[in-house]
């Protein structure tokens, strides 16, 4: 085991003194039990002395740019897969990471342009390999045989075998070593002047672009090209790094801590710590217990961070997080990520929102429209259907402008592939075709089409005020 829960003792994480490794006094969940301990400690040797993989002005950056977002002036755009894959990154080559970026710069894009504001751009990327699950055990359909549930490649492996299944502490280190390919590839794309907008017709995906989708984005990058060209005719400057480069951040859920304190440094000038795992990382639903271990390690680092809001959190519970995660209520330090499902908005958000405005935090509202709109297709196939993600931001934003609060960002489970893997969009992906392209082992993602066609219709909404 990585740690031991504690049962019996009156400690809290808001009454301990931090270190990177008190997370260990404090009961524990979602957990991996790893038969070789000796291993284990190896692995996080060796991932303490190791390169980070982000700097701590990177992610003061970005809680700069969070902190706008908190009060209208920017707006947050954060997505990637629900679970980065080894096998998935061998098969592509790497060339799924390029086309989740340019398809989340291609939204950015859209954004914009409609809402004239800066998009602040997260991919889920670059150590989003753990994934929760309701149980640590699992049984293969039709089979007496019960194995530990796949827990994300950081952790076992997918296939239905007691070889694959069993918890190998060697896997947060080829996880590591994917990261450091996926950030190093991220930074080429958004600083080596892939993302010129004097080349804005070339930021397009090669399947998108002869749908409606490609064609509307097409549009509007020839309005991006004639106001650069009128600016370069009036002899204004257009050789800005704004107009060359992006800025752009990578996140995943802290989940498994022993990854997490070994990526931990301090740093020299200021002293503060920071996960160099990410710029920022989230409380996941299933493990933001105000006296829980995950609750203790990220309120000792100061990296942004995110908070899972899922229908069970109380307003005690929430408050008692921003307490303990925010105490000096910095601006641009909480994300809170609403995830209640479509059509229940009305019945959850509400008592967040009149929550924090009531005790005068400072936040940043995210909608996450996935994670409780997943259901079971009639051909046994996890899905989403994209009406009910469509409808749990609307629900969001409308919620937001009824009781006079600010939307911040929303957060997708997406992919630059052509996947299929959740139904409806323009394209109307059935449950018949589903089977086609299903590549995800997790939960199932928006392809680039319906990514896209999302971003078109969320900036709509946003530029008419909902």
């Amino acid at each position: 085991m990585v740690a031991t829960p504690q049962t019996s003792s009156a400690a809290t994480a808001k009454s301990t003194l931090w270190t990177p490794s008190s997370w260990r006094s404090m009961p524990i969940k979602q957990v991996p039990s790893y038969p070789d301990t000796e291993k284990l400690r190896e692995v996080e040797n060796r991932l303490s002395g190791a390169l980070p993989l982000v700097f701590s002005g990177e992610c003061e950056r970005l809680k700069s740019m969070l902190a706008k977002a908190s009060v209208g002036d920017a707006f947050v755009l954060q997505g990637g897969d629900c679970a980065e894959s080894f096998e998935e990154f061998e098969k592509y080559g790497g060339r799924n990471v390029q086309d989740t970026f340019t398809l989340l710069v291609q939204m950015s894009i859209l954004m914009m342009y409609a809402i004239k504001k800066p998009v602040v751009k997260i991919g889920r990327m670059a150590g989003q390999f753990a994934k929760p699950r309701s149980s640590p055990f699992e049984k293969a359909k039709n089979q007496e045989l019960e194995l530990p549930s796949y827990r994300g490649d950081m952790i076992n492996g997918p296939s239905f075998t007691v070889e694959d299944r069993t918890p190998d502490p060697e896997r947060m280190y080829q996880a590591f070593i994917q990261s450091t390919s996926t950030i190093n590839l991220l930074r080429t794309l958004a600083s080596g002047g892939y993302l010129d907008l004097h080349r804005v017709h070339d930021i397009n995906l090669r399947f998108v672009e002869s749908t409606p989708q490609g064609n509307r984005f097409r549009e509007f990058a020839n309005s991006i090209s004639s106001a650069i060209a009128f600016m370069e005719s009036c002899g204004l400057l257009t050789d800005s790094p704004m107009l060359r480069e992006a800025e752009f951040y990578v996140s995943h859920e802290a989940l498994l801590l022993p990854y997490e304190e070994a990526l931990t440094r301090i740093d020299p000038q200021t002293g503060k710590a920071y996960a160099t795992s990410g710029h920022f990382i989230w409380l996941g639903d299933r493990t933001r217990q105000p006296e829980g271990a995950h609750v203790e390690f990220l309120r000792g680092i100061c990296n942004p961070i995110g908070i899972k809001c899922g229908p069970s959190l109380s307003a005690d519970d929430l408050l008692q997080l921003l307490d303990i995660l925010n105490p000096r209520n910095e601006a641009g330090r909480i994300t809170l990520i609403s995830r209640v499902g479509a059509g229940k908005v009305a019945e959850h958000l509400p008592r967040m929102i009149e929550t924090v405005r009531r005790e005068g935090r400072d936040v940043v509202w995210s909608c996450d429209p996935m994670h409780a709109n997943t259901e079971t297709s009639e051909s046994g196939f996890k899905t989403r259907n994209f009406e009910n993600i469509l409808s749990e931001v609307r629900e969001f934003l409308l919620m937001h402008m009824e009781m006079g609060t600010i939307p911040g960002g929303v957060h997708f489970e997406m992919t630059g592939q052509n996947v299929t893997e959740c139904v409806g969009g323009m394209y109307k992906v059935s449950d018949s075709d589903l089977p086609d392209r299903y590549e995800t082992q997790c939960d199932p993602r928006l392809n680039a089409s319906q990514s896209l066609e999302l971003a078109f219709l969320v900036s709509e909404m946003l530029q008419k005020g909902f």
